[in-house]
């Protein structure tokens, strides 16, 4: 099954590379570095590595607490970062500076993945989520190489899709030196697909701590949209759901809400736009650091590694790829900064999370848009039911924290 996986990659080797001219036109950031996309690097540190794969933002963010845990408990030892979009990337920039290795994982072509191990030579490897890459696996299994699978989630529809390719994905998850799950229900998929030594640990994202500097920014961001205007943050919006969005607050909210659109992708920052002209929404950009005009109806957020700011500036968050189905976004940084979440029907991305947080009383699910316009509507409208539900947003993620450390248990590194 790798022999005709291998032969598939390489007919499509001409699609990646005209991929990644694609995105180079729409981004010069994608061509950047682009020979580690195959596996030739710059010179290695001296210094021993442990490898941590975030392929990219969400990933990126998780993995934060882990990243620093490794370092302190390793101090011998630098971090060596890889990802796979330039986005992510860019957060790790944000987030660790030079205190990290960091470069692009190569496509999973067998030489690719060999020059990149062999450059690098690790003492572990640690894969953030679901990166099943199985050229990747097979060459550190070659190599000896400690391999962990961690803050692992599989959802039932990509469990279905995954055995589908029964031997290859069973192989691959067989190579794993231990899974570590993020629940019950994934790591008896795991189990079910052919992972060995798997572990509930929980989910890293609840470990991951507002940063003070964001808070404070936030609460500036605050003053500037307006003290006393209420404010209903739509966080990591996907397509389709600004213009549902939009649509049912005209139908069922008040004019004096200030909506703040944050669209998941960076990509989709001048298409959120135009279709904010387009409906003749008198919106302001944030990248334009300007007070909020009182006539304002819509705040388009468009920078990165600001979401905590925005979450501290606003009194109710809706988290995106909810309303469509997509499974939804990340709805534990929002609890953790202490705000009232509304999400859509479809949370099979973070399943768990969302029904905890629902059973918190940090959450609220809707089944439509306008639906969640007259949930938010009501929320912005009564003070004491957000102050509750904020409480119980915080309770609910300190509540689960702790991931980081049982991880860190599981982690040997390889002697050289």
């Amino acid at each position: 099954m790798r022999f005709l996986y291998t032969v598939l990659l390489y007919l499509l080797w001409p699609f990646a590379l005209a991929l990644l001219a694609w995105r180079g036109r729409r981004g010069p950031g994608a061509l950047r570095h682009a020979g580690e996309r195959f596996g030739y690097y710059a010179a290695a540190p001296d210094a021993p590595l442990i490898w941590l794969h975030a392929v990219s933002v969400g990933e990126t963010r998780a993995a934060e607490p882990l990243v620093r845990a490794l370092q302190a408990r390793h101090p011998q030892c630098r971090v060596l970062l890889t990802h796979m979009t330039p986005t992510g990337r860019e957060t790790g920039e944000t987030l660790f500076g030079g205190r990290v290795v960091r470069c692009y994982i190569p496509f999973d072509f067998p030489g690719a993945v060999a020059r990149f191990l062999d450059h690098y030579r690790p003492r572990a490897g640690i894969v953030m989520e679901t990166e099943i890459w199985p050229n990747l696996i097979h060459a550190a299994r070659e190599r000896a190489l400690p391999l962990y699978l961690v803050n692992a989630r599989l959802s039932g529809k990509s469990f279905a899709s995954y055995r589908r390719f029964g031997g290859l994905v069973r192989s691959s998850l067989a190579a794993f030196t231990a899974v570590a799950a993020q629940s019950g229900e994934d790591a008896r998929r795991f189990t079910a697909l052919g992972a060995r030594d798997v572990r509930v640990t929980g989910n890293l994202k609840f470990d991951v701590a507002p940063p003070p500097d964001q808070l404070k920014f936030g609460r500036a961001l605050r003053r500037s949209f307006g003290s006393a205007r209420p404010v209903l943050l739509a966080a990591s919006t996907r397509e389709r759901e600004e213009a549902l969005l939009l649509d049912a607050l005209d139908r069922v909210a008040g004019p004096e809400i200030l909506v703040v659109i944050v669209p998941r992708h960076p990509q989709r920052f001048e298409e959120v736009a135009r279709l904010l002209e387009a409906r003749g929404v008198r919106y302001q950009r944030r990248s334009a650091n300007a007070a909020i005009a009182p006539e304002t109806r819509a705040v388009l957020g468009d920078s990165m590694g600001e979401m905590f700011a925005y979450y501290a500036a606003c009194d109710v968050a809706f988290i995106g790829g909810s309303l469509v189905p997509l499974g939804g976004q990340n709805l534990i940084e929002a609890c953790a900064a202490g705000k009232p979440v509304l999400i859509g029907p479809s949370t099979y991305n973070f399943a768990e999370a969302a029904a905890l947080a629902i059973e918190a009383g940090a959450a609220i699910q809707v089944p439509d848009a306008d639906a969640l316009a007259r949930e938010a509507d009501r929320l912005l409208r009564d003070p004491d039911a957000v102050r509750r539900m904020s409480e119980a947003a915080l309770a609910f993620a300190n509540a689960h924290r702790g991931a980081t450390a049982r991880i860190l248990e599981l982690i040997e590194l390889r002697d050289h």
